[in-house]
């Protein structure tokens, strides 16, 4: 077996069982990382010392039986936006050059804690601004189905850390799709928690009000068990999970609007393999939606632009410019207009709990394009401005009205289903997911 390319709930049962030395597997990743030809595209620094310390005391533990979890031992990676004690932490963003924490955000000591092994911190968007994952200020990584492609983003490395065998996880942050884009582009599971369920305490900030911070991986049950460090909870039982009797809801209308065939066609496979396996496909279209959607331009580039104004200002040349545009066009939105659009999505938000109450889920396209081309991304300013757009469009429901949100392949290269679940639902959806997933992977 490849264990670089196992899961990471895998390479812990087999940690369990004598088969895998995290100290062994933790040097493999890191000489895959080396020897990858796009390497250091993918990882803006590996933490080589802290990684083998991990792995020592993880041996350690399991000679001793006394193993912390099925995750003990098991290297993952972390975005560049997490903090990490005495590694330089950037945030994709030259801005920030040489920004040294003094201590691990609570996420990373947290994992820390429970025995996860930290592989080293993976390259990301400017300030997480965006859903392509193009970075020419520090470096882009390549998609892993297709190099030429964008490997979507702002959690770019991160996706592309697990789906190319150099880490058995990763931990990303997610405002507007970061986490969910990446992984339907790399074709892995992408799981965005409801806002703060997991801490945010040490990660570098974009939009405090709707940043979080959640696994990328291979499976829903890896996700699961990564929650559970991350929240210090038990993980959810995923035993017996199908998609059997789900109540699952396509969200008809906006979602669907100048998409792209491929990512259409692949969520309509999909849905329909869930319903042969079972489940009660319904559709809907609230109007809730598009209202939330409007809201958009008062709320994400107004906070973005109120956290940072004072050091892009200072420095703007070190920004890309599409970038730049995206956080000064924060500026002209008043205070006023800006309370007022939270006190309407706090209604929009209670509105749509009542309305989908009686659902398991809510089925969508992750997002409505294929990776766009890389270098046209580069060098065409509307070109990268309508992609982006579009990338972020699907997912940035979720984020608005609060919800849990999860994305699985759906076998067709670079396109991800997505279900949005129930605020404070998490653990639910996870059971939904997997139901989901299994389902999926047996048609």
């Amino acid at each position: 077996m490849d264990w670089l390319r196992a899961s990471a709930v895998q390479q812990g049962r087999a940690i369990t069982a004598g088969l895998l030395d995290p100290l062994d597997q933790t040097e493999a990743y890191l000489t895959a990382i080396k020897a990858h030809p796009d390497g250091k595209r993918i990882y803006a620094r590996l933490t080589e010392a802290r990684a083998r310390s991990e792995a020592i005391a993880a041996h350690d533990r399991v000679k001793a039986e006394l193993r912390r979890g099925v995750l003990d031992g098991v290297a993952i990676s972390w975005k560049d936006n997490i903090d990490s004690a005495g590694t330089v932490t950037e945030a994709g963003s030259r801005l920030l050059e040489g920004r040294v924490p003094r201590r691990d955000a609570e996420t990373l000591a947290q994992a820390t804690r429970e025995g996860l092994v930290c592989l080293g911190k993976t390259h990301m968007t400017e300030l997480a601004f965006s859903g392509l994952g193009l970075n020419p200020m520090t470096a882009t990584p390549p998609n892993s189905r297709d190099p030429s492609r964008a490997p979507g983003g702002s959690s770019s490395g991160a996706a592309v850390s697990v789906a190319l065998g150099l880490a058995a996880a990763a931990i990303g942050s997610d405002t507007g799709g970061s986490i969910r884009v990446p992984a339907a582009w790399n074709d892995i599971v992408g799981f965005k928690p409801t806002h703060g369920a997991v801490s945010s305490q040490g990660v570098v900030p974009l939009c405090r009000r709707f940043d979080v911070a959640g696994p990328l991986a291979r499976s829903v049950e890896d996700c699961s068990e990564i929650m559970a460090v991350l929240t210090g909870r038990p993980a959810v039982d995923l035993k017996g999970c199908s998609a059997a009797g789900l109540r699952l809801m396509v969200l008809d209308g906006l979602p669907f609007e100048e998409a792209e065939e491929g990512p259409v066609s692949a969520f309509h496979d999909a849905v329909d393999r869930l319903a042969r396996a079972g489940a009660s496909i319904t559709h809907g279209n609230p109007g809730i939606v598009r209202r939330a959607m409007d809201l958009s331009p008062l709320l994400f580039a107004p906070e973005a632009y109120g956290i940072w104004r004072a050091q892009i200002e200072d420095a703007p040349e070190l920004m890309h410019k599409p970038i730049l545009e995206r956080f000064r066009g924060g500026a002209e939105v008043s205070a006023a207009d800006y309370v007022g659009g939270w006190e309407k999505l706090a209604r929009l938000r209670l509105e749509w709990a009542a309305k989908t109450a009686g659902y398991d889920a809510i089925l969508l396209p992750t997002s409505a394009i294929l990776p766009p081309d890389a270098a046209r991304l580069n060098e065409d300013e509307e070109y990268f401005a309508r992609a982006n757009l579009l990338t972020l469009r699907n997912t940035r429901i979720g984020n608005l009205l609060g919800l849990p949100a999860v994305s699985l392949p759906t076998g067709h290269r670079g396109c991800g289903i997505m279900a949005m679940g129930h605020v404070g639902g998490d653990r639910h959806l996870l059971r939904v997911a997997a139901g989901m997933e299994s389902a999926l992977a047996a048609n």
